[in-house]
C-alpha cells in the first residue's frame, strides 16, 4: 500500500477557483475519474476527479477554500503494482509435477494462448458532455433536447439546441457512443460548461505486456478461452455540477442557496441576504441578473408606488380582459432585450434628429442597368450597398460620428475602422448585423454580404461576434414605407441614419418643376457628442454622394 497526493489539474487558467461541495470524506472508497471535489470560478463550476484509485486517508481541502492548479486536495492509499489486481493461477496448477506435460506446450493450447493475447479487450467509458464555447458569458436557452438515455449517437450528432438573444445553435457530440442519462432539461438557461448528459463510449484496449507475458508462464487445466481479458467495468459515473447543485449546501453555506463567488461578492457588496434572491439560472442558481432585478425590485418598493426605481412615474397595470376578450401571449427574449437596450439608449443619450432629402434618381438608373449584371453574378443588387457606401465615406470625412464615450464621458474614443450595422427585420425581433471594413469593400462586395448576413439574421444563425464592433448604424425603412421617423441611437455608437421610401415628387430645376426620386433620411446622434454643425455638415456630404455617386470614388 502507497499513500497518493491528488492535486488540482489544468483548470484553464482559473485561478483562485472556490471549493464550494467536497464530495468525499476520510475512509471512503475511490474509483479512477470518481468526482473528489467541486470548485466554482466567475464564470463556470468544474468537478476534480480523482486520478488514483483507492481509500481517502486525508481531505486537505474544505468548502471555501481558493484553490489553483498543483495544490493538493485528497491523500489516497492506493494497492502497490505488486497488489494490482491481475488474472492469478489456481493453486493446483501453480507447480507441474515430472509427471506431466506443461498443456501450455502443446501446439493446439499455445495456438489458443496466442490467440487469446492477440484479441483486444473491450472497455467503455462514461463521458461528461459539457456546453462548449458559445462565444458568450452569459446563458442562453436550452430550447430542444435532440437525444434521450439509451439512444446510440455518432460523433458530430447534434444533442441539444441553444438559443442566445439572437442566435440559434446545436452542440454536436464529441464521440460516438450511447447516451446513458440527461443531465439538463428544456426551457432552462445554461452557460458554457453547464454538464448536458452522460455518453458510453466504447474503447478497444489490447492487452498488457506483463499479462501476456504471466499467460505464457502459468500452468493451466481450465480452457483456453479462460486467458481472455474479462471486459472493463466503467466507473460509476461521478456526480455532475447539475446534480451538485441540487444539493441543499451547495455552495458550502447553511443557505442552501446555489451561486458562484462573483454572485455572493457581488451580494455583500449590495448587502442583499442571497436566500431572499429567487434563482433564474440552472436549477435555482442566483445569476448577477438575479440580485440586480431583487435590488430594482426592492427600490421600487421602498418608493410610494407612484414612481419606478429611475424617478419615472410609472404606468399602471390594467386588467383589459374586463374590456373584452384578449390573448395574453409572453414576449420572446429578443423582444424584451431591445425594449431594456431603447429604453437605456432612450434615457442616458440626449437624442437629436435631423432630417433631409437626396435625389437619388441617377443612382436608381444605375442601379436598373446593373441588373443583368447582377443575374450574372448570382446577387441582387439593393440601395443598402450604395448607402454603405456613401456613409462610410461620410463617415471617414467626419470622424467624430463614428466614435464613442469612454471612462464616464472623460475620453472621446476614435475609431480607425469603419464596420457599420445595419438593421434587419426578422420574425423574431429586430437584429443588427455589422459589416466590416465597409470603406475597403467594393459595390459589388457589399451586396454579396448584406444578402448573407440578412438570411442568416432571418434564420437565426448570426454569431455574436457577427452583431458586435459598429461604428454606426443604418435603419431602412424603405421596403415598407414612411415619411420619415427618428431612429434610437444603438449606444456606445453616438449616430444612426434612418432611411425612409423613396418617392417620385417634383423638384424645382431653375426653370420648372421635374419629376425627380427623393429618399427621406433622418439622422438621429447623441447631443453629448454631436453638434448640430457635425451632423449638418455629415448629412449635408451624405446627400450629395448619394445624388451623385461618383463622388464616392473622388
Amino acid at each position: 500500500m502507497t499513500n497518493k497526493t491528488i492535486t488540482v489539474p489544468d483548470i484553464g487558467g482559473a485561478e483562485g477557483a472556490e471549493v464550494v461541495e467536497v464530495l468525499v470524506a476520510v475512509g471512503d472508497r475511490v474509483e479512477l475519474e470518481q468526482s473528489l471535489i467541486v470548485l466554482e470560478s466567475d464564470k463556470a463550476s468544474m468537478e476534480i476527479p480523482a486520478s488514483q484509485a483507492g481509500e481517502v486517508v486525508e481531505v486537505r481541502v474544505a468548502v471555501g477554500d481558493q484553490l489553483s492548479e498543483g495544490d493538493a486536495v485528497v491523500v489516497v492509499k492506493t494497492a502497490g503494482e505488486a497488489e494490482a489486481p491481475q488474472a492469478q493461477p489456481t493453486p493446483q496448477t501453480t507447480v507441474a509435477t515430472p509427471q506431466q506435460e506443461p498443456v501450455a506446450d502443446t501446439p493446439a493450447a499455445g495456438q489458443s494462448a496466442a490467440s487469446a493475447r492477440s484479441e483486444p479487450a473491450l472497455t467503455s467509458t462514461v463521458m461528461l458532455v459539457s456546453v462548449p464555447d458559445i462565444g458568450t458569458d452569459g446563458d442562453v436557452d436550452l430550447v430542444e433536447i435532440a437525444v434521450e438515455p439509451g439512444q446510440r449517437v455518432e460523433e458530430g450528432d447534434s444533442l441539444v439546441v441553444l438559443e442566445s438573444d439572437k442566435a440559434s445553435m446545436e452542440v454536436p457530440s464529441p464521440a460516438a457512443g450511447t447516451v446513458i442519462k440527461l443531465l439538463v432539461e428544456s426551457g432552462i438557461a445554461v452557460r458554457e460548461g453547464v454538464a448536458l448528459l452522460e455518453l458510453e463510449v466504447a474503447q478497444s484496449v489490447s492487452p498488457t505486456e506483463p499479462e501476456a507475458k504471466a499467460s505464457n508462464a502459468s500452468v493451466s487445466s481450465t480452457p483456453p478461452a479462460a486467458a481472455v481479458p474479462e471486459k472493463t467495468t466503467a466507473p460509476a459515473p461521478a456526480k455532475t455540477p447539475m446534480e451538485v447543485a441540487t444539493s441543499p449546501n451547495a455552495i458550502g453555506d447553511a443557505s442552501g442557496v446555489y451561486a458562484g463567488p462573483a454572485v455572493r461578492k457581488l451580494a455583500r457588496e449590495f448587502g442583499v441576504p442571497l436566500a431572499q434572491v429567487k434563482g433564474s439560472g440552472p436549477r435555482g442558481r442566483v445569476l448577477k441578473e438575479d440580485l440586480h432585478a431583487f435590488v430594482k425590485n426592492a427600490l421600487s418598493q421602498s418608493s410610494d408606488g407612484a414612481t419606478s426605481a429611475a424617478g419615472i412615474p410609472a404606468i399602471p397595470e390594467v386588467d383589459f380582459a374586463k374590456f373584452g376578450a384578449v390573448d395574453p401571449q409572453p414576449r420572446s427574449r429578443l423582444d424584451k432585450l431591445t425594449a431594456d437596450n431603447m429604453s437605456r439608449a432612450w434615457l442616458n443619450v440626449p437624442h437629436v434628429t435631423q432630417f433631409d432629402d437626396a435625389d437619388i434618381t441617377d443612382l436608381e438608373s444605375f442601379r436598373a442597368s446593373l441588373k443583368a449584371e447582377a443575374e450574372r453574378r448570382g446577387t441582387k443588387i439593393t440601395p443598402m450597398p450604395f448607402l454603405l457606401k456613401a456613409c462610410a465615406v461620410a463617415l471617414n470625412a467626419n470622424p467624430k460620428l463614428k466614435s464613442s464615450l469612454a471612462d464616464g464621458g472623460e475620453t472621446l474614443v476614435y475609431k480607425h475602422y469603419c464596420h457599420i450595422g445595419m438593421a434587419v427585420d426578422t420574425p423574431n425581433g429586430l437584429v443588427v448585423p455589422v459589416i466590416r471594413d465597409v470603406d475597403q469593400k467594393s459595390i459589388w462586395e457589399l451586396s454579396e454580404e448584406v444578402i448573407a448576413l440578412a438570411g442568416l439574421a432571418r434564420d437565426k444563425k448570426l454569431k455574436p461576434d457577427q452583431m458586435q464592433g459598429g461604428v454606426f448604424s443604418i435603419s431602412s425603412l424603405g421596403g415598407i414605407g414612411g415619411r420619415g421617423f427618428t431612429p434610437i441611437v444603438n449606444a456606445p455608437e453616438v449616430a444612426i441614419l434612418g432611411v425612409s421610401k423613396a418617392s417620385t415628387q417634383p423638384v424645382w430645376d431653375g426653370g420648372q418643376f421635374v419629376p425627380r426620386t427623393m429618399l427621406p433620411l433622418s439622422l438621429s446622434y447623441d447631443h453629448r457628442v454631436i453638434n448640430g454643425g457635425d451632423a449638418g455638415r455629415f448629412l449635408t456630404q451624405l446627400v450629395e454622394l448619394l445624388s451623385d455617386i461618383r463622388r464616392m470614388m473622388m
